[in-house]
């Protein structure tokens, strides 16, 4: 499923033009998803899809490859994050995500709300974009078995 590149320049020259935009506007909707539709999940499938539409475009050996495989790395940090600011608050003397008793020092009520939220949400990206990502290849190494229906 994953193998070499693709072959047709007009394929690449879009993909290496589509995959970093796609980037932006995730972090663009995530950054500012507690304003309007968006936030951790939406954010999450989009970096996932750049980085599968890399992959698929340019290869298993390419850059989009390593930085798929470096972000799998990170599986269970988003997970940690949103235990941390829950359990932050908790420290604070508040229910867990209640982000306005979160004991941050300097920080108005609102100013807590806001940051507990984002990192909350960059939690929630992390963790969905490495489940697909990890998803992608998991199925391509299940393929590499040479099994065919025909």
């Amino acid at each position: 499923m994953i193998g070499a590149p693709l072959d047709s320049l007009i394929v690449r020259r879009t993909g290496s033009l589509l995959v970093p935009l796609v980037q932006i506007f995730a972090l663009y909707v995530l950054f500012f998803g507690q304003y309007g539709p968006g936030g951790g999940f939406v954010a999450g499938v989009m970096i996932s899809a750049s980085l599968i539409l890399g992959l698929l475009v340019f290869g298993g050996n390419g850059l989009s490859a390593k930085r798929a495989k470096s972000l799998l790395l990170g599986d269970g940090v988003g997970l940690l994050l949103f235990v941390a600011v829950g359990g932050l608050c908790l420290i604070g003397g508040g229910q867990f995500l209640n982000y306005s008793e979160a004991p941050i020092p300097g920080l108005q009520d609102a100013s807590r709300r806001y940051a507990g939220i984002l990192l909350t949400q960059i939690g929630v990206a992390l963790d969905v974009a490495v489940a697909a990502v990890s998803i992608v290849f998991s199925l391509s190494r299940s393929t590499e078995g040479g099994t065919s229906d025909a």
